[in-house]
């Protein structure tokens, strides 16, 4: 299992290859071997990235209906990839812990390792673009420092977090808390839960 303090640089890794391009509809060009944790890092790093600039341009002012709807359904179905790969990356964590035997006195965290995973990679697109905000010349002062104070909140929340992460991941490796995940069970995607996809009346 690879340090928490190295899933930092891998987020950051992927959202500087995004920039190059920048565009949302660029392939993914996944570094990391294939199978490996760190190829499912960069790669939910980079369902997150694509999501936060679909976000920005369905905030458009002038976007006509359609092309509103057409990016809503890409969201969509963004939103749908990034809670699989969440899944995906807690079941890897859980596969990590499952000959750990628990101390009797073990207690549950409020969400597990892979959300706080989620959490991380957008922190660090946060920071990215707050760094872009600090530095922007086409704006005054007053707007570079507002951005700056902001980034370093976010600085801190990073070093906060990924501390609070590691402390966790230990805390599982010595048996002191118990993993336990809850699949997401999104009904609104399910054309059999869904009323408007089954074509429940009056729903």
């Amino acid at each position: 299992m690879i340090s928490v303090n190295q899933y930092f640089p891998i987020f950051e890794t992927c959202i500087n290859q995004y920039h190059v391009k920048d565009s949302v509809d660029q392939a993914l060009e996944n570094p990391y071997q294939e199978g490996s944790f760190e190829a499912l890092l960069f790669h939910k790093c980079w369902i997150d990235t694509v999501q936060w600039h679909f976000e920005d341009l369905i905030r458009e002012p002038g976007i006509d209906p359609q092309g509103g709807m057409d990016l809503k359904r890409r969201i969509d179905k963004s939103n749908q990839k990034r809670t699989d790969m969440v899944e995906q990356m807690d079941d890897w964590f859980l596969d990590s812990f499952k000959e750990v035997a628990a101390k009797k006195e073990a207690n549950l965290n409020t969400e597990s390792p892979a959300w706080v995973v989620d959490r991380l990679s957008i922190l660090a697109l946060k920071i990215y673009h707050m760094q872009e905000q600090a530095s922007r010349s086409d704006v005054d002062d007053t707007h570079r420092q507002k951005s700056k104070v902001r980034l370093d909140v976010l600085l801190e929340q990073k070093q906060d977090l990924t501390t609070a992460f590691g402390q966790l991941l230990d805390e599982y490796k010595a048996g002191s808390k118990v993993m336990k995940v809850y699949r997401q069970m999104k009904l609104y995607n399910d054309p059999t839960t869904n009323p408007a996809l089954y074509g429940k009346p009056n729903h």
